[in-house]
């Protein structure tokens, strides 16, 4: 066990080394920002696996956003600079939003949605994203156009997604309220997409991401009241438990959101936001490898499809 606390803390800590290169370098090429961003989706593909094996441990969707996040929040104040607050109280109210939209609202509807129906729904109605991010774009701000490019990459990079997820089988396993929730946190992920874009001009990706962590953890406290923390302590010490925990805490929150959080300041929201077409590839993937789910030959042509649609809407004009 003094061994397995050991490689953990020597992970974590070359972890937050690379990433504080990474994010305290200026002056990167573009396309690094394009490489970012694909390595944190093909991450955050994973997610679902492992959200499914702590509900399938009988985790709580909000005890599990609570514990990633706090360890997250945790990682992240090593790092840190030890500026408390935003320049000005409307930029401290955005942080709160991007702490639900981003946070306890959206995992709490994604980890509720991933309970009541099937992994793949959930992943294929997740990576709508990017077209609500579009969408909320081509509203609300005045520099972005519904160009062609941008509406045919993102019908094909879609269309793709639906062949990697269902293998070629077109069959939604209808959850109204998962579906309904999955939905929900499409919408809060195309909401934070924009608003980070936002701050991100003022504000370091370390301090936003920070801010993120939380206000996610304080948005969820009044869950509690009325759901109680129920999940035995002494279960946490599983490794099937752990890890999983580790991973999405120190992998999938605290690195690939400072991650997300510096592409969308080096390539721009619309652009970061399309690369989550890939994540089903990775979820598809880890599914069949830990949750016994085939993969068919037509799978790779969704693949294909997918990279092909992102190439096309991030060679148009965006954010």
């Amino acid at each position: 066990m003094h061994q397995q606390n050991f490689i953990t803390i020597t992970t974590i800590r070359g972890l937050i080394q690379n990433l504080k290169r990474i994010i305290s370098t200026n002056g990167k090429p573009e396309w690094q920002g394009h490489l970012v961003a694909i390595l944190t989706v093909i991450f955050w593909g994973g997610t679902f696996v492992n959200t499914k094996y702590l509900l399938i441990g009988e985790m709580q969707p909000h005890e599990i956003f609570f514990i990633r996040f706090l360890l997250a929040y945790f990682c992240i104040w090593i790092i840190s600079p030890r500026k408390l607050l935003c320049n000005s109280w409307k930029d401290e109210l955005t942080m709160l939003l991007l702490g639900v939209t981003g946070g306890s609202l959206y995992f709490v509807a994604e980890n509720t949605a991933i309970k009541l129906t099937y992994v793949n729904d959930v992943s294929f109605i997740i990576c709508m994203a990017p077209l609500f991010t579009t969408f909320l774009a081509i509203v609300f701000l005045k520099n972005v156009n519904a160009s062609k490019k941008l509406i045919t990459g993102s019908v094909v990079a879609l269309f793709g997604v639906s062949i990697v997820i269902f293998n070629g089988h077109f069959v939604m396993h209808l959850s109204p309220l998962g579906d309904a929730l999955a939905l929900l946190a499409s919408f809060c992920w195309g909401i934070y997409s924009l608003i980070i874009k936002r701050v991100s001009g003022r504000y370091s990706a370390t301090f936003i991401t920070r801010k993120v962590f939380f206000y996610g953890i304080l948005t969820i406290l009044p869950t509690f009241i009325l759901k109680p923390w129920s999940f035995p302590l002494s279960n946490l010490g599983k490794p099937v438990i752990w890890l999983n925990i580790f991973f999405l805490g120190v992998i999938a929150s605290f690195g690939c959101y400072l991650m997300w959080n510096w592409s969308v300041r080096k390539i721009g929201a619309l652009k970061t936001a399309n690369y989550n077409y890939l994540n089903p590839i990775s979820t598809v993937i880890l599914s069949a490898l830990f949750l016994k789910e085939s993969i068919t030959p037509i799978a790779f042509l969704g693949g294909i499809l997918i990279l092909i649609g992102i190439f096309i809407s991030n060679r148009s004009n965006g954010i």
